[in-house]
């Protein structure tokens, strides 16, 4: 079990009080506990954070979790109150991601805690963002966001009905975004000897993960045509491929890459045929992206030649070959082959009586004196 986060403990001494739930917020979180910070979870007495009763059961709250300090409190019960105010004045950052309001309406909102402790940074994570005054306080879901922000129109093609991304991607992508924030927010702090107040929106995430498209549509109010499983290169063999086992998606977007692929598919005679290419394929020619004069009947001639291949075969001869491409894969069969050949570092999470491997922190680090 590879486990290199342990010793990476950039946030040590920074301690957290952890008002939040379900993915988004807890993910934020779990980051900064795995960078070392003690994380305090506040967690309704009244059953606390829903993931412990999902489909998925502990091991589902555990990989959100997992390093916390878990606390039971009731806002409502005058002792309850006095304890997490204790706690708010000793800690360096507080993150919300209840309904907008309701710490505020406890007196534990940004200005009644900074009064206690004037150099705290006050995370909120919302579906919206508070400064969205005329929706700040609408409640939403992941895919409810990829249907407000677009994303849900991205995938597939013209005409298709829209399509939600197959896994949680804005929560997990928010959680992301309010890490990111915490960790510039204890930057400033120390930088300037203030307090720091954050506003995370799960829309504002949605449009991080779409941002080249995002900043088209903002500048011009354009929106992206949906292309498919077509590469956004626009380059006809940059695709999803059926083959004789499976499916493969290629990238081969310059000239070099393409001369590779069809020299591994013995359809080099294609790339000095006028009926594709205007002019002969260059591999040597500065890279570009491919174009066609004939992509739909380039791509047909590719794709029969595919069907008669085997994906993994192909894709190691690919590879040698240094064209992108790689076997269309499930997640845990992807999974099942990294841990095995160990191009994936894992952490073993413990709690609740339960352990989980998790991807931890999703790079490597090493201090060096």
């Amino acid at each position: 079990m590879n486990d290199p986060e342990r010793s990476f403990a950039p946030l040590t001494g920074v301690r957290v009080l952890d008002f939040s739930h379900v993915i988004a917020g807890p993910l934020a979180t779990f980051y900064l506990s795995q960078l070392g910070a003690t994380v305090l979870k506040m967690e309704n007495a009244n059953g606390g954070d829903v993931m412990r009763r999902t489909g998925k059961g502990r091991q589902g709250f555990v990989a959100l979790n997992a390093g916390k300090e878990s606390h039971a409190v009731d806002l409502g019960k005058p002792e309850d109150f006095a304890r997490v105010l204790e706690m708010a004045a000793t800690c360096d950052v507080v993150v919300d991601n209840l309904r907008p309001g309701v710490l505020e309406r406890f007196g534990l909102g940004f200005e009644a805690l900074r009064a206690a402790n004037p150099t705290l940074v006050y995370c909120t994570i919302s579906g919206y963002g508070r400064s969205s005054a005329d929706v700040a306080a609408r409640p939403a879901y992941d895919h409810v966001i990829q249907a407000a922000t677009g994303m849900a129109f991205m995938a597939g093609t013209e005409n298709d009905p829209p399509i939600k991304t197959g896994f949680p991607v804005v929560d997990a992508a928010t959680g992301m975004q309010a890490a990111l924030a915490i960790l510039a927010g204890l930057r400033e702090r120390d930088r300037l000897g203030c307090a720091v107040q954050l506003d995370v929106s799960m829309t504002g995430a949605a449009l991080q993960l779409m941002y080249s498209f995002a900043c088209e549509a903002l500048t011009s109010g354009a929106s992206p045509a949906r292309v498919g499983n077509q590469g956004y290169s626009g380059s006809p063999t940059a695709d999803f491929f059926a083959t004789r086992d499976g499916w493969i998606a290629l990238g081969a977007n310059t000239p070099r890459q393409l001369m590779r692929l069809l020299e591994a598919l013995d359809l080099t005679s294609l790339a000095a045929d006028p009926a594709y290419f205007a002019a002969p394929l260059d591999p040597d020619s500065p890279a570009s992206f491919v174009r066609s004069a004939d992509p739909a009947g380039l791509k047909a001639r590719i794709a029969a030649r595919l069907q008669t291949l085997d994906a993994d075969d192909l894709e190691d001869r690919l590879a040698a070959r240094g064209v992108p491409a790689a076997k269309v894969r499930k997640l845990g069969e992807f999974a099942t082959a990294a841990r095995q050949h160990g191009r994936v570092s894992t952490v073993a999470l413990h709690g609740e009586d339960v352990s989980v491997i998790s991807p931890g922190l999703g790079f490597g680090a090493q201090a060096r004196r």
